[in-house]
């Protein structure tokens, strides 16, 4: 198989592998920002945290994290890995507000059977469903 021209669409598995390796950095950011400051928290204050709030600080982790690297440059560390990076539509940037909207859109494409994710394999550019419905596309650096 042809190694992809910068511009055109990852394949599929490079992106779930990409995934797969975001998910293993961000276990480090998450102990650090989100599990230590509860430890923490519950080790001074013999106090814990209620679960909706230690969600909300993990969403809240996980949107920052997003939002900075897709709006500075479209790629988070995987994707620099992997060699993708975000784009808009028409190849611009990530504006701030697209990145909030793709960031949204993916909790459902991935978590009711990853159904946004087995879109790209009937999708045209094999697009994921949230980057599709966001305006967003990954490609290749």
């Amino acid at each position: 198989m042809p190694a992809r021209q910068p511009g055109e669409p990852p394949g599929v598995l490079r992106r779930l592998a990409s995934m797969c390796y975001e998910a293993l950095l961000l276990l480090g950011v998450v102990a650090v920002l989100l599990v230590l400051p509860h430890v923490l928290l519950g080790a001074f204050a013999h106090r814990l945290a209620s679960p909706i709030l230690v969600q909300a600080h993990l969403f809240v982790l996980l949107l920052v994290y997003f939002l900075w690297f897709w709006s500075n440059g479209g790629q988070t560390l995987a994707m620099k890995t992997w060699r993708m990076r975000l784009v808009s539509r028409d190849g611009l940037a990530v504006r701030p507000s697209r990145g909030l909207l793709r960031f949204l859109l993916c909790w459902p494409s991935i978590l009711l059977g990853g159904v946004g994710i087995l879109w790209a394999l009937f999708d045209s550019d094999r697009q994921f469903l949230h980057d599709r419905l966001a305006g967003t596309r990954l490609v290749m650096t």
